[in-house]
Protein backbone atom coordinates (compact mmCIF):
# COMPACT_ATOMS: atom_id res chain seq x y z
CA UNK A 1 0.00 0.00 0.00
CA UNK A 2 1.47 3.38 -1.08
CA UNK A 3 0.30 6.62 0.89
CA UNK A 4 0.18 9.85 -0.66
CA UNK A 5 3.49 11.72 0.98
CA UNK A 6 1.70 15.41 0.74
CA UNK A 7 -1.54 14.69 2.04
CA UNK A 8 -3.32 15.34 5.24
CA UNK A 9 -3.76 11.36 6.90
CA UNK A 10 -7.30 10.02 5.61
CA UNK A 11 -8.98 8.57 8.35
CA UNK A 12 -11.97 6.50 8.67
CA UNK A 13 -14.34 5.82 12.06
CA UNK A 14 -14.16 2.51 13.52
CA UNK A 15 -17.11 -0.40 12.72
CA UNK A 16 -19.04 0.51 15.66
CA UNK A 17 -19.25 4.29 14.16
CA UNK A 18 -19.96 3.71 10.59
CA UNK A 19 -22.39 0.30 10.66
CA UNK A 20 -25.05 0.41 12.92
CA UNK A 21 -28.66 -1.34 12.48
CA UNK A 22 -30.56 2.12 13.45
CA UNK A 23 -29.26 5.89 12.56
CA UNK A 24 -30.15 8.35 14.37
CA UNK A 25 -33.50 8.88 13.12
CA UNK A 26 -34.54 4.84 14.36
CA UNK A 27 -34.07 3.39 10.52
CA UNK A 28 -33.08 0.02 10.35
CA UNK A 29 -30.32 -1.19 7.78
CA UNK A 30 -31.44 -3.12 4.62
CA UNK A 31 -29.39 -6.11 4.24
CA UNK A 32 -29.76 -6.64 0.55
CA UNK A 33 -28.67 -3.26 -0.56
CA UNK A 34 -25.34 -1.21 -0.60
CA UNK A 35 -23.44 1.57 -2.02
CA UNK A 36 -19.37 1.54 -2.75
CA UNK A 37 -18.24 4.70 -3.35
CA UNK A 38 -14.65 4.80 -6.03
CA UNK A 39 -12.42 7.46 -5.47
CA UNK A 40 -9.92 8.22 -7.98
CA UNK A 41 -7.48 10.31 -8.42
CA UNK A 42 -3.50 10.88 -9.68
CA UNK A 43 -0.04 11.69 -7.57
CA UNK A 44 3.46 11.53 -8.14
CA UNK A 45 2.34 9.99 -11.81
CA UNK A 46 0.21 6.79 -10.23
CA UNK A 47 -3.85 6.54 -11.25
CA UNK A 48 -5.05 5.48 -7.36
CA UNK A 49 -8.29 4.65 -5.76
CA UNK A 50 -8.90 5.53 -2.29
CA UNK A 51 -9.59 2.36 0.12
CA UNK A 52 -10.54 2.26 3.86
CA UNK A 53 -9.49 0.07 6.66
CA UNK A 54 -11.04 -2.96 8.08
CA UNK A 55 -9.97 -5.61 10.51
CA UNK A 56 -10.65 -9.06 9.11
CA UNK A 57 -12.97 -10.68 11.63
CA UNK A 58 -10.73 -14.42 11.95
CA UNK A 59 -7.37 -12.94 11.99
CA UNK A 60 -7.95 -9.50 13.37
CA UNK A 61 -5.32 -8.10 10.68
CA UNK A 62 -5.89 -4.96 8.57
CA UNK A 63 -7.57 -5.30 5.65
CA UNK A 64 -8.78 -2.49 3.08
CA UNK A 65 -12.01 -2.06 0.82
CA UNK A 66 -13.89 0.66 -0.95
CA UNK A 67 -15.85 3.15 1.03
CA UNK A 68 -19.53 1.43 1.34
CA UNK A 69 -22.16 0.57 3.74
CA UNK A 70 -25.83 -0.93 3.55
CA UNK A 71 -28.18 1.54 2.79
CA UNK A 72 -31.29 2.58 5.36
CA UNK A 73 -34.39 1.25 4.43
CA UNK A 74 -35.61 4.24 3.30
CA UNK A 75 -33.03 6.17 2.14
CA UNK A 76 -32.20 7.38 -1.12
CA UNK A 77 -29.39 6.03 -3.18
CA UNK A 78 -27.77 9.52 -3.61
CA UNK A 79 -28.02 10.47 -0.30
CA UNK A 80 -26.69 7.07 0.76
CA UNK A 81 -23.62 7.42 -0.91
CA UNK A 82 -23.05 11.07 0.04
CA UNK A 83 -23.68 9.90 3.84
CA UNK A 84 -21.31 6.61 3.69
CA UNK A 85 -18.91 9.34 1.47
CA UNK A 86 -19.24 11.39 4.52
CA UNK A 87 -18.98 8.68 7.67
CA UNK A 88 -15.90 7.02 5.90
CA UNK A 89 -13.81 9.89 4.82
CA UNK A 90 -14.90 13.21 6.32
CA UNK A 91 -15.48 14.21 2.50
CA UNK A 92 -18.29 16.28 1.74
CA UNK A 93 -17.62 18.40 -1.55
CA UNK A 94 -17.12 15.70 -3.61
CA UNK A 95 -19.39 15.27 -6.79
CA UNK A 96 -20.31 11.48 -7.02
CA UNK A 97 -22.39 9.72 -10.34
CA UNK A 98 -23.62 6.48 -10.16
CA UNK A 99 -21.90 4.77 -12.64
CA UNK A 100 -22.99 0.70 -12.55
CA UNK A 101 -25.08 -2.17 -9.98
CA UNK A 102 -23.03 -5.31 -9.67
CA UNK A 103 -25.32 -8.34 -8.35
CA UNK A 104 -23.96 -11.41 -8.89
CA UNK A 105 -25.00 -14.05 -6.37
CA UNK A 106 -21.28 -14.98 -5.70
CA UNK A 107 -20.59 -11.12 -4.33
CA UNK A 108 -21.00 -12.99 -0.81
CA UNK A 109 -19.28 -16.13 -1.21
CA UNK A 110 -16.42 -15.63 0.54
CA UNK A 111 -17.20 -16.66 4.56
CA UNK A 112 -14.89 -14.13 6.23
CA UNK A 113 -15.97 -11.06 4.24
CA UNK A 114 -19.66 -11.96 5.62
CA UNK A 115 -18.59 -12.65 8.80
CA UNK A 116 -17.33 -9.24 9.02
CA UNK A 117 -20.19 -7.56 7.53
CA UNK A 118 -22.57 -9.43 9.71
CA UNK A 119 -20.08 -8.35 12.94
CA UNK A 120 -20.20 -4.78 11.48
CA UNK A 121 -23.64 -4.48 10.60
CA UNK A 122 -25.33 -6.94 13.80
CA UNK A 123 -27.31 -8.65 10.86
CA UNK A 124 -28.09 -11.89 9.34
CA UNK A 125 -26.44 -11.10 5.88
CA UNK A 126 -27.53 -13.39 2.50
CA UNK A 127 -27.17 -11.79 -1.30
CA UNK A 128 -26.40 -7.97 -1.53
CA UNK A 129 -26.37 -5.90 -4.34
CA UNK A 130 -24.13 -2.69 -4.43
CA UNK A 131 -24.77 0.29 -5.87
CA UNK A 132 -21.60 1.99 -7.29
CA UNK A 133 -20.66 5.49 -7.43
CA UNK A 134 -17.75 7.37 -8.82
CA UNK A 135 -15.57 10.61 -8.45
CA UNK A 136 -12.55 11.85 -10.06
CA UNK A 137 -10.69 13.80 -7.07
CA UNK A 138 -8.25 16.24 -7.15
CA UNK A 139 -6.38 14.73 -4.38
CA UNK A 140 -4.42 17.71 -2.84
CA UNK A 141 -7.07 19.83 -1.84
CA UNK A 142 -9.18 17.36 -0.18
CA UNK A 143 -9.67 18.78 3.20
CA UNK A 144 -9.36 15.01 5.69
CA UNK A 145 -10.79 15.60 8.98
CA UNK A 146 -8.70 14.02 11.92
CA UNK A 147 -11.15 12.13 13.88
CA UNK A 148 -11.27 9.13 11.77
CA UNK A 149 -9.13 5.88 11.24
CA UNK A 150 -6.21 5.92 8.58
CA UNK A 151 -6.85 4.99 5.13
CA UNK A 152 -4.89 4.75 2.17
CA UNK A 153 -4.51 5.76 -1.47
CA UNK A 154 -3.44 2.89 -3.72
CA UNK A 155 -2.14 2.63 -7.02
CA UNK A 156 -4.39 0.97 -9.32
CA UNK A 157 -1.67 -1.51 -10.36
CA UNK A 158 -0.84 -2.52 -6.92
CA UNK A 159 -4.27 -3.33 -5.26
CA UNK A 160 -4.50 -5.41 -2.34
CA UNK A 161 -6.75 -8.27 -1.27
CA UNK A 162 -9.61 -6.70 -1.33
CA UNK A 163 -13.10 -7.94 -0.12
CA UNK A 164 -16.36 -8.72 -2.29
CA UNK A 165 -15.78 -7.59 -6.16
CA UNK A 166 -14.54 -4.55 -4.66
CA UNK A 167 -11.49 -5.31 -7.29
CA UNK A 168 -13.86 -5.69 -9.96
CA UNK A 169 -15.70 -2.31 -9.30
CA UNK A 170 -12.85 -0.38 -9.48
CA UNK A 171 -11.37 -2.13 -12.69
CA UNK A 172 -15.33 -1.59 -14.28
CA UNK A 173 -14.56 2.29 -12.50
CA UNK A 174 -11.26 2.84 -14.78
CA UNK A 175 -13.01 2.01 -17.89
CA UNK A 176 -16.17 4.35 -16.77
CA UNK A 177 -13.60 7.08 -15.95
CA UNK A 178 -12.33 6.88 -19.37
CA UNK A 179 -15.55 6.78 -21.14
CA UNK A 180 -16.54 9.87 -19.20
CA UNK A 181 -13.34 11.53 -20.26
CA UNK A 182 -13.99 10.88 -23.83
CA UNK A 183 -17.83 11.64 -24.08
CA UNK A 184 -17.30 14.85 -21.36
CA UNK A 185 -13.68 16.02 -21.56
CA UNK A 186 -13.98 18.67 -18.23
CA UNK A 187 -13.55 16.28 -16.52
CA UNK A 188 -9.85 16.52 -16.54
CA UNK A 189 -9.90 19.82 -17.19
CA UNK A 190 -11.78 20.50 -14.06
CA UNK A 191 -8.77 18.63 -12.69
CA UNK A 192 -6.08 20.38 -13.95
CA UNK A 193 -5.30 24.06 -12.58
CA UNK A 194 -6.42 26.79 -13.74
CA UNK A 195 -3.14 27.92 -16.19
CA UNK A 196 -1.23 24.02 -18.16
CA UNK A 197 1.24 23.61 -20.43
CA UNK A 198 0.48 20.72 -23.06
CA UNK A 199 2.57 18.47 -21.19
CA UNK A 200 0.66 18.47 -18.33
CA UNK A 201 -2.97 17.88 -20.29
CA UNK A 202 -1.38 15.32 -22.06
CA UNK A 203 0.44 13.36 -19.33
CA UNK A 204 -2.92 13.28 -17.29
CA UNK A 205 -4.76 11.78 -20.30
CA UNK A 206 -1.66 9.17 -20.42
CA UNK A 207 -2.18 8.37 -16.27
CA UNK A 208 -5.43 8.15 -17.13
CA UNK A 209 -5.63 5.66 -20.14
CA UNK A 210 -2.49 4.17 -18.89
CA UNK A 211 -0.62 4.28 -22.35
CA UNK A 212 1.51 6.96 -23.78
CA UNK A 213 0.03 9.47 -26.50
CA UNK A 214 2.04 10.59 -29.23
CA UNK A 215 2.75 14.11 -28.71
CA UNK A 216 2.41 15.91 -32.45
CA UNK A 217 -1.03 14.05 -32.85
CA UNK A 218 -1.65 15.71 -29.44
CA UNK A 219 -0.77 19.39 -30.39
CA UNK A 220 -2.74 18.68 -33.20
CA UNK A 221 -5.85 17.73 -30.94
CA UNK A 222 -5.31 20.79 -28.41
CA UNK A 223 -5.23 23.04 -31.56
CA UNK A 224 -8.98 21.40 -32.86
CA UNK A 225 -10.18 22.76 -29.71
CA UNK A 226 -11.58 25.54 -29.39
CA UNK A 227 -11.78 26.30 -25.49
CA UNK A 228 -8.30 25.21 -24.99
CA UNK A 229 -7.03 28.49 -25.36
CA UNK A 230 -3.10 29.48 -25.58
CA UNK A 231 -2.14 32.79 -23.18
CA UNK A 232 0.73 34.82 -23.60
CA UNK A 233 2.50 33.09 -20.38
CA UNK A 234 4.98 31.24 -20.25
CA UNK A 235 6.49 28.64 -17.37
CA UNK A 236 9.66 30.06 -15.60
CA UNK A 237 12.66 28.54 -13.97
CA UNK A 238 13.39 25.89 -16.68
CA UNK A 239 15.92 24.38 -17.65
CA UNK A 240 15.00 24.40 -20.86
CA UNK A 241 12.91 26.14 -23.54
CA UNK A 242 9.63 27.50 -21.79
CA UNK A 243 6.50 25.84 -22.39
CA UNK A 244 3.21 27.96 -23.16
CA UNK A 245 0.91 27.85 -20.55
CA UNK A 246 -2.77 27.21 -21.11
CA UNK A 247 -6.45 27.38 -20.42
CA UNK A 248 -9.74 25.86 -20.12
CA UNK A 249 -12.05 28.24 -21.64
CA UNK A 250 -15.47 26.84 -19.70
CA UNK A 251 -17.54 29.40 -21.98
CA UNK A 252 -16.50 28.28 -24.98
CA UNK A 253 -16.86 24.57 -23.95
CA UNK A 254 -19.91 25.12 -23.16
CA UNK A 255 -21.11 26.63 -26.07
CA UNK A 256 -20.19 23.95 -28.44
CA UNK A 257 -21.67 21.25 -26.29
CA UNK A 258 -24.99 23.57 -26.64
CA UNK A 259 -24.30 23.55 -30.57
CA UNK A 260 -23.73 19.68 -30.46
CA UNK A 261 -26.67 19.03 -28.64
CA UNK A 262 -28.74 21.13 -31.34
CA UNK A 263 -27.77 18.66 -33.80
Amino acid sequence: MQALQDLFPIFVPTLTDTMQTTNSHNETLYPHVSVDCVLLGIHDDLFCVLLTERRNAGTGQTEYKLPGSLIYETEDLDDAAYRILNETTGLKRVLLRQFRSFGSPHRTANKEDVLWLENASKMKIGRIVTVAYLALCKVRRMKISEKYSPAQWTPIDALPRLPFDHEEIIREAVKEIRLWTQIEPSIVFDYLPPLFTAAQLRHTYEIIYDKPIDVRNFHKKINAMEYVVQTEELQQGMPHRSARYYRFDKKKYNNMRAKLNTI
